[in-house]
């Protein structure tokens, strides 16, 4: 509950025990076994924040945080809380809260989309469970990615880059190193995996910006309070871990440093935060551990809930100024250890034995530790929690689809949008590479053929000039044999008259007609000669 500028969370011995509004981007714990308050405690630190006017972000693994829409119904057993609490007069009262409800698979929720772009490498490699060496081949993807402008938008876009990488690891490996081709497969088949498991609905535009969350959400000036359906996301803890980590690395890349102010800009609630550490390789784990320290500079206060402490890197637990740890069970000696180091972890408070206490709390009761004005750890103090006031338990699915369509953001996020990025660009490119095969292959078949019809007419011609040599040849024989037929026609005919007058003149008529004989004869073989 927020009284007098504060987040109250709970009251030790009629002391009210708040966390400083200034102090909030400390972070925070929210630790405790199962079935002993934690989420009470989350709504109460979250409805605190809202009437604060600081935006908030929950995920809901149980999917019984939707009742936040709606106010509280009153009991005997909360009657009795309010006036043990002393709440009336502090204004304690039923209401609703702006919740706005979301889901990476559009299903509970307003789609909550990113780009695989926006994800970046690092994370990619995380979701997919990459090694070592194809985490370094998806970087020096994403890399030619950059350096060719093209857009990482959506799973296929990543297939394509992909695809083209292995086709040209050849000519890319002089200026980008060596690309083994079976490590871009393994890569590849991932991505498929990923598609399997729900990356095309998560990988896409419109991709969430997380300034919305930071307008008010309702008149009053109150914060926003978004919840993630992580119903069905938490079957696939890796998927729901780097969406987590996502979120947490785009604000502190797009977020300007603003140092301490007198509330934080918005607050994160992590739960099953252990998922979010659960076989991660050391750079990331480093990541989140610069993430986590630099963050608060921003105006950022990211509080995680867990089981146990133990489940939370110790350079990021000793980064929580804010804790609040509910009962913990001590059934085997490693329990029991990891009960002792929770104790010993508080500022100690002479008037009681953490450890004792932390293991036989009940049901809605915590030991708190909070920093003061100063951000000096506070004592421990052991603690009864505020009621929400807010509804308990969920709405129904009907219900929450009502209040999902009736969000000013539904409209912007609901329809996703395919533009034009690495794809596409492949796409064309290949169509372009295919057609310009084309024309090359019909203008090699042109010339092949222009070639083969000017052979052919060139044989034709060869054929036609032979021929008419041949026929050129025939004519002059048949001009020549007749020229030599008239000759001797013409010699026959004046030899025999030669013939005849020489032989009438000396032999008579026998003579005559011998002459003529011998006449022709002798006058055709001498034109002969002349026409050889």
């Amino acid at each position: 509950m927020f009284y007098d500028n504060k987040i109250w969370i709970g009251e030790s011995n009629g002391e009210k025990v708040c966390i400083e509004p200034k102090m909030a981007n400390r972070h925070g714990l929210i630790a405790g076994a199962t079935g002993t308050g934690k989420t009470i405690t989350l709504k109460v630190l979250a409805e605190s924040f809202s009437d604060a006017g600081v935006p908030v972000f929950l995920a809901d693994i149980k999917g019984d945080l939707s009742g936040m829409c709606r106010p509280g119904v009153d009991s005997e057993d909360m009657q009795k809380r309010i006036q043990k609490f002393g709440l009336g007069e502090c204004g304690f009262n039923y209401h609703n809260y702006p919740a706005v409800f979301w889901d990476i698979y559009g299903d509970m929720g307003i789609p909550a989309r990113t780009t695989i772009s926006e994800m970046g490498p690092i994370l990619l490699a995380k979701l997919m469970d990459l090694n070592d060496t194809q985490s370094d081949i998806l970087t020096i993807v994403f890399k030619i990615a950059d350096d060719r402008k093209l857009l990482l938008v959506d799973t296929k876009d990543l297939k394509a880059m992909l695809q083209y990488v292995s086709e040209n690891s050849a000519e890319l490996a002089a200026e980008y190193g060596n690309i083994a081709k079976q490590s871009v497969a393994a890569i590849l088949r991932n991505v498929v995996a990923l598609e399997a498991a729900g990356g095309e609905e998560f990988f896409g535009e419109p991709a969430l910006n997380l300034s919305d969350w930071f307008f008010s959400g309702d008149m009053s000036g109150r914060g926003s309070i978004n919840i993630l359906d992580c119903r069905q996301l938490v079957h696939d803890t890796t998927l729901y871990s780097t969406f987590l980590l996502w979120m947490l690395s785009e604000l502190f890349e797009t977020l300007p440093e603003v140092g301490d102010m007198e509330k934080p800009r918005m607050v994160f609630f992590f739960d099953e935060a252990h998922l979010l550490f659960k076989d991660i390789s050391k750079a990331l784990q480093g990541k989140i551990e610069q993430v986590v320290k630099l963050i608060r500079s921003k105006g950022v206060g990211v509080y995680f809930i867990t089981q146990s402490p133990k489940d939370i890197p110790d350079e990021i637990l000793g980064q929580l100024g804010n804790k609040i740890q509910h009962a913990l069970r001590a059934y085997t000696p490693a329990d029991e250890k990891a009960v002792k180091a929770a104790a010993q972890s508080f500022r100690t408070n002479p008037e009681f034995d953490t450890y004792e206490v932390l293991t036989a709390m009940g049901t809605g009761e915590a030991i708190i530790s909070v920093l003061d004005a100063d951000g000096i750890p506070g004592v421990v103090k052991k603690c009864k929690i505020l009621p929400p006031q807010s509804m308990m338990g969920p709405i129904s699915d009907e219900e929450k689809k009502q209040e999902i369509l009736k969000s000013n953001l539904y409209l912007r996020y609901k329809d996703e949008i395919d533009r034009d990025s690495a794809y596409e660009f492949m796409e064309r490119m290949k169509k372009e590479e295919a057609s310009e095969k084309q024309e090359q292959a019909a203008a090699a078949a042109a010339a092949k053929e222009a070639a083969a019809a000017e052979k052919e007419a060139s044989k034709r011609a060869a054929a036609e000039a032979k021929a008419a040599e041949k026929q050129a040849a025939a004519a002059e024989r048949e001009a020549a044999r007749r020229r030599k037929s008239v000759a001797n026609a013409a010699a026959n005919t004046i030899g025999r008259e030669l013939g005849k007058t020489l032989g009438k003149t000396v032999g008579g008529s026998f003579g005559k007609k011998l002459g003529g004989n011998v006449g022709a004869s002798l006058a055709r073989n001498i034109l002969g000669t002349f026409l050889k």
